[in-house]
């Protein structure tokens, strides 16, 4: 029989925590963070993913490398998807259902592991919806972790049924462009025209054969709790409201705010030292940083217009541009004819990988234009640096709706039907926030919220809450092995 450890001496034994994260690196490297913060506390950690993911894995820390074990599987071939797609990363957005089918394919690999390491705990993302009732039957302690914010979830849906069956009633996009009923207190969450396209898609069977709501949904009801990159420090009530819609305890681990670069083995990265170069050349608080993370499939289109904004803007910048997602190096992002030389003197094109922690850091950075992707919100905050606000899918629009309300940044304009942005709109959200008179409240605000988003004390709280939970709450066999 299965009972549940409370306080006993039994609490501080070693514990064996599986981590099963989705195949997105968005989702990858919050889980890999989450691991090294388990092992810190002397726990072994079992993290699970595909050959080519952990092979793509930055170096664990030495003194970690004992305690967490890279469990590679092999991804069962899917016709659709390209030779070795094994993330988001990989593919174009039509292809991410059968990337979902081909993760669904490593049921029986996760099964045997669970059933031959017998870990203490299994940790999954949302995608896993057959995972939560095979953890259950072998008696191991389950939980989802939640890499976006608590709104998100919140919006959703109103319990893990109507997830699953789609029954909150929303039937239309209309009906995703103004706040849910649920939500008992005032808010400006919600989604835009063009974006609620998104959230109907998520209703709808696809390639993978369910819906993503169904997903999240059985993922909800099969858990025993939720951990969500999250802290009640900041906008707290979506978590009370959490616990209230599912009945399920909601634990906080903190923003996971990254560990502040330092000098220290940082000049001898060349490409650091490359840029660092650049921005110590440029005037403090003007250097305009853009960065739409690798998982955004930016049109031809938008590139250009994004690119010309730059150029009217007047501002320096430094943008880090990365090939679309799924493309191939036959497949470039293409800029406007002659914007490389107009702007050579004031602006840099970055299309390798960039040192994003360390460029925010920097003093010569006064805006941060990003798709308000959570971690990317995160590192922007906690450098107190204002943002210029272009969602493009999933959360992000959700996202900006809350910090714009915060008064930390704008979001550049859109058409409400078909979601396109002008040059003009981009120039102008970029001037606003940078160099206008008004740009001192958004960058004011960012100051404040520094001082929760980079609170290393307060992160060291919310982990250490999360591993006595983690400690305090695993479920044990007794001794009369009871079935």
């Amino acid at each position: 029989m299965d009972t549940t450890e409370t306080n006993s001496s039994n609490d501080r034994k070693q514990l064996h925590v599986a981590m099963f994260p989705w195949l997105a690196f968005g989702h990858i490297l919050p889980f890999l963070e989450l691991s090294k913060y388990i092992a810190e506390k002397g726990h072994k950690v079992s993290f699970l993913s595909t050959t080519r993911n952990i092979q793509r894995l930055p170096t664990l820390p030495s003194h970690l490398s004992s305690l967490i074990n890279l469990v590679k599987f092999t991804l069962p071939r899917v016709q659709e998807l390209p030779n070795n797609a094994e993330a988001t990363m990989d593919v174009s957005t039509d292809d991410i259902p059968y990337l979902k089918k081909a993760y669904d394919g490593l049921q029986p690999e996760v099964t045997r592991f669970l059933e031959e390491e017998s870990p203490d705990w299994i940790i999954y993302d949302f995608a896993p919806y057959w995972l939560p009732s095979i953890a259950a039957g072998l008696g191991i302690s389950r939980a989802v972790f939640i890499i976006m914010n608590a709104w998100f979830v919140a919006f959703a849906g109103s319990s893990p049924d109507n997830l699953m069956n789609n029954s909150d009633g929303r039937t239309t996009a209309e009906d995703f462009l103004t706040q849910p009923k649920w939500v008992p207190f005032p808010t400006k969450l919600c989604y835009r025209k063009h974006e609620a396209k998104w959230m109907m898609d998520s209703h709808s069977v696809n390639g993978s054969g369910v819906s993503d709501l169904y997903r999240s949904g059985m993922v909800l009801k099969g858990s025993e709790c939720m951990f969500i990159r999250h802290c009640y420090e900041f906008e707290s009530q979506w978590l009370t409201l959490l616990e209230k819609l599912h009945q399920l305890p909601v634990v906080p681990v903190g923003l996971m705010p990254p560990e502040t670069p330092t000098n220290v083995g940082v000049e001898k990265d060349d490409t650091w030292m490359t840029v660092k170069a650049w921005l110590d050349g440029q005037q403090m608080g003007r250097v305009v940083y853009v960065a739409l993370g690798s998982e955004v499939m930016v049109s031809k289109r938008e590139v250009a217009e994004l690119a010309l904004g730059l150029e009217l803007s007047g501002l320096p910048f430094f943008w880090a541009l990365r090939k679309p997602a799924g493309s191939t190096e036959s497949n470039s992002v293409e800029l406007p004819n002659g914007f490389l030389e107009r702007t050579r003197d004031r602006g840099v094109v970055w299309t390798s990988w960039a040192p994003q922690l360390q460029i925010l850091s920097h003093e010569s950075v006064g805006g941060f234009l990003t798709h308000c992707g959570w971690s990317s919100i995160v590192e922007g905050l906690m450098f107190s640096r204002p943002l210029i606000m272009l969602p493009f899918l999933v959360d992000q629009g959700l996202n900006a709706r809350i910090l714009v309300d915060k008064q930390v940044g704008i979001e550049v304009p859109r058409n409400e039907e078909d979601g396109s942005f002008t040059k003009e709109s981009v120039a102008k959200s970029l001037r606003l926030v940078v160099v206008d008179d008004v740009g001192r409240i958004y960058k004011a605000n960012a100051k404040g919220l520094s001082q929760i988003f980079g609170d290393t004390k307060l992160e060291e709280r919310y982990i250490n809450q999360f591993i006595d939970y983690l400690e305090k709450k695993r479920r044990v066999v007794s001794i009369n092995n009871e079935t």
